[in-house]
């Protein structure tokens, strides 16, 4: 495992917000509406910028916009700089949400080193999908959701989960073909624009919660990010209220860590 330190988190920070830019360029050329969410919006309101130790960025958008996003980045991404990748056109992607990543890096995470694309330095997209409103509809759904998230997630967990039952397990789930899996991650959208919550269906939903409120995506303003401006959660107090509790605390030393990484590649050639 490589340690990344400080001058490596700025150089690795740099390359993010290069990517959050191209983001915002190209939604503002194409008319569609994201936020910054996660880290990177609770950077936003207690830093002014990255967490100190934080080493990835996120950004959201509401399905229909995300579906834009992705088309839009195929013609409009600067390919010089960039590359894009999602579960329809990059083989062997197993995550249920789009990157961008920055050519000329490289960024391995512990246990992914094998994926079979290419993995710089990223920027997560995360399409927002309704959460049926109806509670028993919306526990199969949750359910269906965590089950699909483990089949994606097999492929590592086989080689890297603690227990060797759950190897053996994730080993199992890994032999369903990817073409089924697609299939059942396009099951999960539920064509609904008026659901109160929405969630990335790939990704674990705040604990005790289902998802986020629809307007907190939807209802953006201009926030300072790095000195830079991009769009983000207009009641960003609820939203990190919602999925952090008390976010003004800075958490223990101990806790403040990046993703343990296998190999770094950090300057453009």
């Amino acid at each position: 495992m490589i340690e990344v330190n400080q001058q490596d988190l700025k150089k690795l920070q740099s390359h993010e917000l290069e990517m959050l830019v191209e983001v915002d360029r190209i939604c503002k050329k194409n008319s569609i509406n994201y936020t910054i969410i996660g880290g990177t919006l609770l950077g936003a309101v207690r830093h002014g910028g990255f967490i100190p130790w934080d080493d990835d960025a996120d950004v959201a958008m509401l399905r229909p916009e995300y579906d834009r996003f992705c088309q839009a980045c195929q013609r409009d991404l600067d390919k010089d700089r960039f590359y894009f990748q999602n579960m329809d056109i990059t083989p062997g992607y197993r995550w249920g949400y789009a990157k961008i990543r920055r050519k000329g890096t490289v960024f391995l995470r512990e246990n992914q080193e094998f994926m079979p694309y290419e993995q710089g330095v990223f920027l997560d997209i995360f399409p927002q999908d309704a959460v049926p409103d109806n509670k028993i509809l919306r526990e199969i759904h949750s359910f269906r959701c965590f089950v699909v998230r483990k089949i994606l997630w097999s492929e590592i967990g086989k080689g890297s989960d603690k227990s060797a039952g759950m190897r053996l397990w994730y080993t199992i789930l890994s032999k369903i073909p990817m073409k089924i899996v697609r299939k059942l991650y396009k099951g999960l959208i539920i064509d609904d624009n008026t659901s109160n919550l929405v969630r990335t269906l790939t990704f674990p939903a705040p604990k005790n919660k289902y998802g986020y409120r629809r307007c907190w995506i939807r209802d953006t303003a201009d926030i300072q990010f790095e000195g830079k401006t991009f769009s983000g959660v207009r009641d960003y107090d609820g939203w990190l209220k919602w999925e952090f509790g008390d976010y003004m605390a800075i958490p223990p030393k101990e806790k403040q860590k990046v993703h343990p990484v296998t190999e770094l590649k950090l300057d453009i050639d």
